[in-house]
C-alpha cells in the first residue's frame, strides 16, 4: 500500500520484518500464540482471585483486568481504582501471572505503573497523541487498540507517536470498529489483521469480547482471528458473567474458555502457530 512510507518506525522491512515482546515467559509476536485472559473489571477479592485461580490451573500467564473503567455512562461502575491495582498484583504474585490494565490518562500514569506489566490504551485513547508522546518514554510493552473509528493508517500512525518516544514494545490490539450494524456490540475487522501484519513488524492480537458483546460468538471469531494470523488473543472471562460489573454479556464462562483453549491448541498445528507450553499441558475440564 501506497501510505505505507507513512509510518517509517512501524513499517515492515528486511531489516526489522518482526517485531518480538516477551512477558513472563509468552513471547507476542513469532510463532507463539499469547493468549490473554481475565475480567473487563476488578470487582473484589473474591471474584479476581477464583478467576485468576481457574487461569493458572489453565496455564494461562497473562492476565487482563480493569481497575479504571472508562464507562459511557457515569452511573455505571467505573472500578475499583487503586484497590483493584493492589488485588491484581496480589493475584499476580499468587498465581505467577503478569498483569496487563487499562491506563486512563497521564495523571493516573504513576499509580497504574508499578502494579502492570503491560500498559492498555483503550481505544478511546488511540487518538490522544499527547499521551501517545508521553507513554513512548515509558519502559514496559504497551498495547494500543484500535480507535472505534480508525482508519489502519491512523492506528499505525498513532503506533508512531509510541515508537518515537523510544518505546519499541508496541502490541497492537483490534477490538472492532464501530458501523451501521448494530447486532453486535462492535464489527470485528477480520481483513485487518492480515493487512497490518503485511504492512507493519508490530505484533497484532484480537479482542472478540469487546468486537461482538456477545459471549456465543466470541469462541469463533477467535478460531477467526488466529486463522487470519493474530499474534494472540484477549478474551474476558468471568467466574459469574450474569453478576458481573461490567460486560458480562460478552465474558466466557469457565467452561467456554476451557473448550476454546482446546480448539485453538487443534488450530495452532495447522496455522503454524505454537500454543504455549503451558496451555498445552492442561487438559479440558
Amino acid at each position: 500500500m501506497a501510505f505505507n512510507n507513512a509510518f517509517p518506525l512501524t513499517k515492515k522491512t528486511p531489516e526489522n520484518p518482526q517485531t518480538i515482546i516477551e512477558v513472563n515467559g509468552i513471547k507476542i509476536g513469532g510463532e507463539d500464540l499469547a493468549i490473554i485472559a481475565g475480567p473487563c473489571a476488578v470487582e473484589s477479592e473474591e471474584q479476581l482471585y477464583t478467576i485468576g485461580a481457574f487461569l493458572a490451573n489453565k496455564g494461562i500467564k497473562i492476565m487482563r483486568g480493569g481497575a479504571y473503567k472508562p464507562r459511557t455512562s457515569p452511573y455505571s461502575f467505573q472500578g475499583m481504582m487503586e484497590d483493584g491495582l493492589k488485588l491484581l498484583r496480589g493475584v499476580s504474585q499468587k498465581y505467577d501471572m503478569a498483569i496487563i490494565t487499562e491506563v486512563l490518562d497521564l495523571s493516573l500514569l504513576d499509580t497504574v505503573y508499578p502494579y502492570t506489566d503491560i500498559l492498555q490504551i483503550g481505544a478511546r485513547n488511540m487518538k490522544n497523541y499527547h499521551f501517545l508522546k508521553e507513554l513512548g518514554k515509558t519502559d514496559k510493552p504497551i498495547m494500543l487498540k484500535r480507535g472505534m473509528d480508525a482508519t489502519l493508517e491512523e492506528w499505525l500512525l498513532a503506533a508512531e507517536y509510541i515508537l518515537m518516544g523510544g518505546n519499541q514494545q508496541v502490541i497492537l490490539c483490534e477490538r472492532g470498529i464501530r458501523t451501521f450494524d448494530h447486532t453486535t456490540r462492535n464489527t470485528m475487522d477480520i481483513a485487518a489483521i492480515p493487512l497490518v501484519k503485511q504492512l507493519s513488524h508490530l505484533p497484532v492480537i484480537a479482542d472478540p469480547s469487546q468486537a461482538t458483546g456477545n459471549r456465543d460468538i466470541v469462541g469463533p471469531l477467535s478460531l477467526a482471528a488466529v486463522a487470519a494470523g493474530a499474534d494472540g488473543l484477549m478474551i474476558e472471562v468471568h467466574n459469574n458473567p450474569e453478576k458481573a460489573l461490567s460486560d458480562g454479556p460478552q465474558s466466557l464462562y469457565f467452561e467456554q474458555f476451557s473448550d476454546l483453549l482446546e480448539k485453538l491448541k487443534l488450530l495452532g498445528r495447522v496455522n503454524g502457530k505454537q500454543i504455549p507450553e503451558t496451555i498445552l499441558k492442561t487438559q479440558f475440564i
